[in-house]
């Protein structure tokens, strides 16, 4: 029935502490779960840490490393160097998402939130362990430890020293288990809106495209389904629909019967089988923030702009807003010395940013 287990059990007695007992089961059970990467081991592209002593006392060039790559046998900024030439992004609004490392705690109201307004499916656990998770957007977990922390950093012959022996992969199986005592980071991860993305130079259809304020758009009913976007998306995600998640009783959630498809948004539309589905940086409000302006005949303001996770951010982490408003809150955290981008040594430019997260230990 979907309505859980009765815990009142645990409450026996009107205490608020329990005796329990634990026993093994037989059997075994497989956890849906969306990522299988636990530490921060070989990862420092894509979370980065630092404590505040350091953060305080070094220069950010050492805790905040740009990312540098190869021009003509030369080491030079990844940033500097393009595989296209770069449009005018200057006129008109540009949209950009910045994500506070430090401030978020991995509460999952943006996920919420997203599956909300974007009328989202609930696939289940089945489809979860078979891989087919629909979130636009996911919160990855990682786990930091002073010895991975030193290792993620450290030259090979400091590896070797730290796990094992040369060549072995059980240091990075050690590396993987993650402390007695671990820090941990989360970070929410959605369609990084690239600049030059990957996906939309290999749909054969040009079912994706870039848009004048940013976004990587999808048009779905040109979708074919080749899922060539999600094998050269770097960020992992882009999801495809195996199936029609609505009226179907085979997915027996809120987009089943007339009630629950009474909470879907009208201003989005729902997608079909056989098409790939991802972030749209909440277009449909941008939008209507955009017509509401002009109908008033004013100019939007700072703070107007949001998406659904922005909106559900409770602690502040995610700020949204137009980077060409040089006078906005996203602008000055867009240059901001703890500002990176995901994977950035690959030339994505993305419009979803981030801030290295600093410990105070």
């Amino acid at each position: 029935m979907q309505v859980g287990i009765n815990a009142y059990s645990l409450y026996k007695g009107f205490n608020n502490v329990q005796i329990a007992k634990l026993t093994k089961d037989s059997g075994m059970h497989e956890f849906a779960c969306v990522q299988g990467q636990k530490t921060l081991m070989g990862r420092g592209d894509i979370i980065k840490e630092t404590t505040l002593e350091i953060f305080n006392t070094k220069e950010a060039k050492e805790w905040n490393e740009a990312p540098k790559v190869s021009l003509d046998h030369k080491e030079v900024n990844a940033t500097s160097v393009d595989l296209w030439t770069s449009f005018d992004r200057s006129t008109g609004h540009h949209f950009n998402l910045s994500i506070d490392l430090n401030a978020c705690t991995g509460c999952g109201a943006c996920v919420i939130a997203c599956h909300a307004e974007n009328n989202v499916p609930v696939v289940g656990k089945s489809e979860v362990r078979r891989s087919r998770d629909m979130h636009w957007l996911r919160i990855d977990r990682y786990y930091s430890s002073e010895d991975t922390f030193a290792a993620d950093n450290a030259k090979k012959e400091e590896f070797d020293g730290l796990f094992g022996e040369k060549g072995s992969l059980g240091g990075f199986g050690q590396m993987e288990e993650a402390a007695d005592n671990p820090q941990v980071s989360f970070q929410p991860v959605m369609c990084q809106h690239c600049n030059h993305a990957p996906c939309e130079t290999v749909c054969p259809v040009a079912a994706t495209s870039h848009g004048r304020q940013g976004q990587n758009q999808m048009a779905y009913n040109r979708c074919v389904g080749t899922r060539y976007c999600a094998n050269n998306c770097p960020y992992k995600v882009r999801r495809f629909n195996w199936f029609l998640y609505n009226k179907n009783s085979e997915f027996d959630y809120h987009m089943n019967d007339d009630l629950g498809r009474m909470v879907i948004n009208p201003d989005v539309n729902v997608r079909s089988r056989g098409v790939m589905e991802k972030c749209s940086m909440c277009i449909q409000m941008t939008q209507a923030t955009i017509l509401k302006a002009k109908n008033e005949g004013r100019s939007v303001v700072d703070g107007e702009f949001q998406t659904a996770c922005s909106n559900a951010c409770s602690s502040g982490a995610m700020v949204f807003g137009d980077v060409n408003d040089k006078e906005s809150r996203v602008a000055e955290l867009a240059q901001e010395e703890r500002m990176y981008h995901l994977l950035e040594h690959v030339g994505t430019k993305p419009n979803v940013f981030y801030h290295v997260k600093v410990r105070n230990t």
